[in-house]
Parts: C-alpha cells; sequence; structure tokens
C-alpha cells in the first residue's frame, strides 16, 4: 500500500475501502433510527458513533431525486466528497446521507454541506454521550436482534 502525497509530501491515504462503508439494512437502520440528524439543503445527514477510529459512509439516493445517471454522479460526487474530508473529523462515526430531489452541486459545493453537517453531529453526538451513558456500539448490537 501506498500513500498518496500532497503538495510534494506524504499525508494519510485518500482512500475509500469496503471498510469504509457502511453496509447492510441493519448498519443503515441502526444509524437512520439514532436520531442524530442534521439537514443541510438537499441532503439530510444522520450519524451515530460506531467505536471504531474510522468514519464509515452510506449513501441512499432515492428514484424520485433523476435518472440513474444523475443518481449515480450524486452519489459519486458525495463519496469523493467524504474521501476528500475524512481526515479533517473527529474519528469514530457512522454517517448516513440521504438525498433529496436536487440538481447535482459542485464538489466543494458537497463538501461544504458536509463539515457543516459533521460538526454539528459530532457536537450533537457529544451531548447524548454525556447525558446517556450508552455506547452506540450497544445501540447497533440491540438493533440487530430486532
Amino acid at each position: 500500500m501506498r500513500d498518496e502525497t500532497r503538495g510534494g509530501r506524504s499525508s494519510k491515504p485518500y482512500r475509500f475501502s469496503r471498510s469504509r462503508r457502511l453496509r447492510g439494512r441493519l448498519a443503515f437502520k441502526a444509524v437512520y433510527q439514532s436520531r442524530v440528524r442534521k439537514s443541510s439543503g438537499p441532503v439530510l445527514f444522520c450519524g451515530l458513533p460506531n467505536g471504531r477510529t474510522y468514519w464509515r459512509l452510506g449513501v441512499s439516493v432515492p428514484r424520485r431525486v433523476g435518472s440513474a445517471v444523475q443518481r449515480n454522479r450524486i452519489k459519486r460526487l458525495l463519496r469523493e466528497a467524504f474521501r476528500l474530508s475524512q481526515h479533517d473529523w473527529p474519528e469514530g462515526y457512522d454517517l448516513l446521507i440521504i438525498v433529496r430531489p436536487h440538481e447535482p452541486l459542485k464538489l466543494a459545493e458537497y463538501q461544504r454541506l458536509l463539515s457543516q453537517a459533521m460538526q454539528s453531529i459530532h457536537r450533537k453526538c457529544g451531548a447524548r454521550q454525556a447525558m446517556n451513558p450508552s455506547t452506540a456500539v450497544e445501540k447497533i448490537k440491540s438493533a440487530r436482534k430486532r
């Protein structure tokens, strides 16, 4: 594995590997039911601490957003925004992005929306954990039992 470089110096790897993806109905359900949400323009962000040292991302783009070409373009842009920005945020969250109908935005705009949402989700999750000592990992396990 080689590290990608930015500006001639070594930096963290900017990859979006399979381990960084939120997969499966139960994982999506656990994040969605966490009720930690931030709506930013045409996108709804849901977050949940995952007890890992890295972020995981899930993207949901319903058919009403547009044609398959348009939906796939939005997904690619959101994944790219996540890939480039993931090292700027606190570690250990699952993020679910639910897209509402809109024309695709530019990559910089998705990055801005994502950064604002992540700061908000981190504040909300921190406040919830301070009030409630149960961990997010236990919530995911209980969602699997249902």
